[in-house]
């Protein structure tokens, strides 16, 4: 079930938002070219790898917690891109959920909503190995 979801996920929203956070990434590396917004291309390539194979895998926060550069990173990822990813995300969950057949694929555009929001200080890991006590996270 997860191969037909994340197909048909692929072909209506994936691919268009995981282009738009490569593009967020690069322009991260390239445009604004400072140390501070390398983490942010990195984490940006990591959820556009995510957004384009959603189902199987989920969001749970790091081992060590957020330290407060995860927290300023956040803030200034929100000022920079996030908000126009979560809208991004908001516009394609409703209008995936206006059928029977996307609402599970809307739901899940609505999931990826907190890391396109606070991209640092989480990962994405396969929901097989999900250990009892972060599953609870998730």
């Amino acid at each position: 079930m997860r191969i037909i979801l994340n197909v048909i996920w692929l072909v209506l929203c994936g691919i268009w938002m995981s282009i738009a956070y490569a593009l967020a990434g690069l322009l991260c590396f390239v445009l604004f070219f400072l140390v501070i917004t390398i983490p942010f291309g990195i984490a940006a390539f990591r959820i556009a790898n995510y957004v384009l194979w959603p189902f199987g895998r989920t969001i749970v926060p790091r081992e060590g917690g957020m330290g407060i550069g995860s927290i300023i990173g956040n803030i200034i990822w929100v000022i920079l891109f996030g908000w126009e990813l979560a809208l991004g995300h908001l516009i394609a969950g409703i209008l995936l959920c206006i059928t029977i057949i996307g609402i599970p694929l809307g739901l899940a555009s609505f999931k990826i909503i907190p890391v396109s929001l606070v991209p640092l200080g989480v990962r994405i890991v396969p929901a097989d190995e999900l250990s009892p006590a972060t599953a609870d996270l998730a």
